[in-house]
């Protein structure tokens, strides 16, 4: 048995990756994206969190979010989101014999990756990753044209430029403005 260990740590700054379990030829979270939405809603209403940033593509998504200073539950809104999100969509998907046993949906995968953000540039480079991920996925030609993400409120803050990672970023990110 695996000795998994999760990073606690107050009024943290955190970046997570959450999967679909079946990724493969998947769009869920885009065609559901305003159930997905009013689930993160939610839980934020009961157990709040800033959204720093976040994109959603259609098999997993990115995202910063920071705690209130006393608190590190992030495991908790995670599970919210992902049970919310689950129980208003029409039980589907193939589940396997494990998970039928449990009474789990075949949604999602049981654990996420969280990092947590440990300084400005660290908090920089996870947020340029996650807006430009729809281009490096091949589902845009500039990450100006993915509608799921808050590339466009930073755009609109004066943070990143319209143009911001054409279509020229195969040799890595493109540079802010």
């Amino acid at each position: 048995m695996s000795d998994y260990r999760r990073a606690w740590h107050p009024g943290g700054t955190w970046f997570f990756t959450v999967n679909l379990l079946q990724r493969r030829d998947n769009d869920l979270l885009v065609r559901h994206i305003e159930r997905l939405r009013e689930a993160v809603r939610e839980v934020r209403r009961r157990h709040p969190f800033a959204i720093h940033g976040w994109v959603v593509l259609p098999e997993h998504m990115h995202c910063v979010w920071e705690l209130p200073p006393s608190d590190t539950d992030f495991a908790t809104r995670w599970r919210l989101i992902k049970s919310g999100f689950s129980k208003v969509l029409p039980a589907t998907e193939r589940r396997s014999a494990v998970r039928r046993g449990r009474g789990e949906r075949g949604i999602w995968q049981r654990r996420y990756w969280e990092h947590r953000i440990r300084d400005e540039r660290d908090y920089r480079a996870h947020l340029d990753y996650l807006h430009v991920n729809p281009l490096r996925h091949g589902l845009v030609k500039r990450v100006a044209d993915w509608p799921h993400s808050t590339f466009h409120a930073w755009v609109a803050r004066g943070v990143y430029a319209p143009d911001w990672a054409g279509s020229d970023v195969a040799d890595g990110l493109g540079k802010r403005e």
